[in-house]
Parts: C-alpha cells; structure tokens; sequence
C-alpha cells in the first residue's frame, strides 16, 4: 500500500515547486534547482521511498513542504477531529438503520415497510454534504440560530462541542442508515425463512425472542460488512461533510495538501486511512466469531 500510495503520488503531473514558480509568475531555474534540491525531490525516486519509510519506521513521518514543519505535529490534531465524526456517524447509523431495517422486514409488504423503504431510498439518493446544507439553512430559518463557524474543542465547551459534531453526525449517519436498514432487512428476510425460524415458532416462543435473539444475531454478519466498510470510508471520505460545517478534519486537510502537492501530508494521511481500513476488515474479521459460532469453531 506505501509502494501505491508513493507511486501514484509522483504520477501526478507538477510539484509543489511548479506550483510555487506558477504561482509567482515567474520561473528561474537556478532558484527551482536550489529548492528541489532543499525538499529533497531531486533525488531518485526509490531513494526517496525508502527515506520515507525510515522515516515512518522511527515514527518522524517527514516534513511538510508548505509549512516546513514535522508532518505528525500538523496531522496528529486533525485525526481526533475526523475519527470523532465518524464514530458518531456510525452509532447513530447503527442506531437508526437496524431497528428500522429489523421493522421492515417485519412488517414486509405492509404500508410501515412501503414508508420505511422511501425512507431508505431517500438516504441514498441525497448526499450527506446537502442534507447538511439544508439542516444549517433550516435552523437559521426556522429559530435563527447557526452551528459556530469555528471548531470548539471539547474542554473549552463541550455543550457546544457536541451540538457542533451532532448535526453533521445526523446529516452523515442518516446516508450510512439508509444503506444498513436495506441490508438488515434484506439479510433478515432470508433468514426468517430457514428452518429453524420455523421450528422457534412451532415451540411456541414469543415473537420478540424469535426476531431479536434467533433471526437477528444470525443476519448480523453481512450487517456487520456494510457497518465496517462505511466506517473506514467515512475517515477519508468526509471532505465536502468537514468544508460545510468547517471542521478541521483529516479529510479535508488531505484534499489542500494534494492541490500543493505536500508530498509528506498526503502520504500519511492516505497511509492512516488505508490502516484504518485494514483495521476495520480485522475487527469485522472477529466480530463473525462473536456474532456467528459456526465461524468461531469452524
């Protein structure tokens, strides 16, 4: 994933010292020399890559090009920014997506399983960056109140902290629910069909045991898969969603470091996400053992 990542980076038409003469007007070659060569880009390529992982090796993760300062210092803030967002996504994905998904499967072909499919649909079809828009022009037409402009960290006050992170949370968690309620109820439908649904049913056993303890645990797995996935795509895929409520995330911070061409950024920011989502396969990896014995002691 670092050869990738490297790689593709250097593909890229221009560099930040392009972009620094294009921006000046000018271009003097001596000078384009000297600076090359002070960012260390005039050196081969393989060289270096192999500086870079010396460098992620002893945790230094190199210097910014644009503000000549340790990368891990300028990223190491942002990351609780990004995971905070997404954490909170996921939850209120989760919690808005399966009961919802466990209800239309339910009610199948009910008029509540009509409106809970738009619903869904309706998540899909609208990008989280608008909805977000929306909710930000519904609060000031409607109480005459906006989200603060600026980041509030949580010790400085958590009150306002939390309302900051919770609507971009709603905006981002209602796409991700949209998706986990089709899931859930697809995945449950077809294992309220299995035998032993029947049998549960034929012993005389309560409707809400059969659905929550028996079906439910058994239809998690794909539920799970989705869950995983679109926690480790909401790391790097916050962009729009941190520029809208202006939340100094990750994501956005990778977008202005790949315009500058600030080689150092960019590759350990995509090499954070790309951890995250090997992580995230990994947990969705044990979490089958839990939910599943037949994965535990196949």
């Amino acid at each position: 994933m670092s050869l990738v990542i490297f790689v593709l980076l250097r593909l890229a038409p221009g560099n930040m010292v392009d972009i620094l003469f294009s921006t000046g007007g000018y271009v003097s070659e001596s000078d384009k020399a000297a600076i090359e060569k002070e960012l260390g880009i005039d050196r081969p390529i393989w060289v270096q890559y192999v500086d870079w992982l010396r460098d992620m090796a002893t945790g230094k993760l190199g210097k910014s090009y644009r503000y000549d300062l340790p990368a891990w210092e300028l990223i190491k803030p942002l990351i609780p920014v990004t995971v905070e967002l997404a954490v909170l996504s996921t939850i209120i994905a989760i919690l808005l997506g399966v009961p919802t998904g466990v209800i239309s499967a339910v009610r199948q072909d009910t008029s509540l399983d009509y409106v809970l499919r738009v619903f869904s649909l309706a998540g899909l079809s609208m990008p989280s960056f608008w909805l977000g828009m929306v909710i930000i022009l519904a609060l000031v037409a409607w109480i005459g109140w906006i989200p603060p402009i600026t980041y509030v960290s949580p010790a400085e006050n958590f009150k306002i902290h939390l309302v900051q992170f919770l609507l971009p949370a709603l905006a981002v968690g209602y796409r991700s629910s949209a998706l986990i309620t089709r899931i859930t109820r697809s995945a449950l439908l077809e294992v309220m069909r299995e035998d032993y649904i029947r049998t549960a049913w034929a012993k005389g056993q309560s409707g809400r045991i059969v659905i929550w303890r028996h079906a439910l645990k058994n239809a998690m797995l794909p539920v799970i898969t989705v869950i995983g996935i679109e926690f480790a795509f909401l790391i790097g895929g916050l962009v729009v969603t941190e520029t809208v409520f202006n939340l100094p995330g990750v994501a956005r911070f990778l977008v202005q470091a790949i315009l500058w061409r600030d080689y150092p950024i960019v590759q350990n920011i995509v090499m954070f996400i790309a951890i995250v989502v090997v992580l995230s396969n990994l947990l969705v990896d044990l979490l089958y053992g839990w939910f599943d014995p037949r994965v535990r002691y196949g």
